[in-house]
């Protein structure tokens, strides 16, 4: 690995201290020359958290190498969906591709040049809208390349470029019309999928769900777009426990063990999402959104 890593690193922080401190030692390894930090403020009349907020501001401030740091804190309390999509536009105001960390998000030091040598790559390639970096397939394997090429946009550690940002719209104003084209019905597996997708997607339109990411995958399908996924998972969650935003509790996905990507990279020989996979996730990640979670989720705005 070179001695400084030259793409810019984005990390996304808020009131977890321990978690931030973990995730930035990992990106201390790689000592980008571009550290971007993306931080929301407390929330009013939560107990700790302002004390809570500057403890994760102040790991910023042990960066030791060569670096140009880069801050977009909020002194406010902007909330999920507006802080992350808010941050991410400031992003790529500034710089035409990036690698994306959230506090909670524990990368492999190969998650790094993967991700670097991927978004070369694909840069001007329209299909493909994100590099990711968690394997939601449970130790299965989908082919014999290094990724595969997937519907889904996992945002445990991503990668992207201005040019795939440029379609995201952080309200889904473009969801009634996309709805009433049909053409949801031609990229979701069945019609159990299908019902799952459209009361997501209308919750997040109706602002029942204080999140940014469904968005992105919204904004991709609208668009005909594909992620790719490892064939090993290079991010370990550790935020799953009671003071997350939404990852709270138990979870098979919650803190699996990462595993290093093997150079030079095998590539696939077409872009194209394995359908295979594509199912496995579906049935893993997005069951029916039940009333009572959208209560849960408006509860958590």
């Amino acid at each position: 690995m070179a001695t400084q890593f030259n793409t810019p690193v984005v990390f996304i922080i808020f009131n977890r201290p321990e978690t931030t401190e973990k995730v930035f030692e990992q990106i201390a390894l790689v000592k980008p020359t571009k550290l971007m930090v993306v931080a929301d403020g407390p929330r009013p009349n939560r107990q700790g958290e302002e004390e809570q907020c500057k403890a994760a501001r102040a790991v910023i401030n042990r960066v030791n190498w060569p670096c140009e740091v880069l801050r977009n804190y909020s002194d406010v309390n902007l909330g999920c969906r507006n802080r992350v999509a808010s941050g991410i536009d400031w992003v790529f105001e500034h710089v035409p591709e990036a690698i994306i960390l959230e506090d909670d998000c524990l990368p492999h030091p190969t998650f790094f040049p993967f991700c670097e040598e991927l978004l070369e790559r694909y840069r001007d390639n329209e299909t493909v809208s994100m590099i990711c970096g968690a394997s939601h397939q449970l130790g299965r394997k989908r082919g014999e390349d290094s990724y595969y090429f997937s519907r889904f946009m996992p945002v445990w550690g991503w990668a992207s470029w201005r040019r795939a940002w440029r379609h995201y719209d952080r309200n889904a104003s473009c969801w009634p019309s996309f709805r009433d084209s049909g053409a949801l019905q031609n990229i979701v597996g069945n019609r159990s999928e299908l019902k799952r997708w459209n009361e997501i997607f209308q919750a997040v339109y109706d602002a029942r769900i204080d999140t940014w990411d469904y968005q992105l995958i919204l904004a991709a399908w609208r668009n005909g777009m594909v992620s790719v996924i490892p064939n090993v998972n290079l991010i370990s969650n550790i935020g799953f426990n009671a003071d997350a935003s939404h990852t709270k509790g138990h979870s098979v996905y919650s803190a699996i063990p990462t595993s290093a990507m093997r150079f030079p990279l095998c590539h696939p020989s077409v872009v194209r999402a394995n359908q295979d996979a594509d199912n496995f996730t579906a049935s893993q990640l997005f069951p029916s959104l039940s009333q009572r979670a959208i209560n849960y989720f408006r509860k958590l705005a």
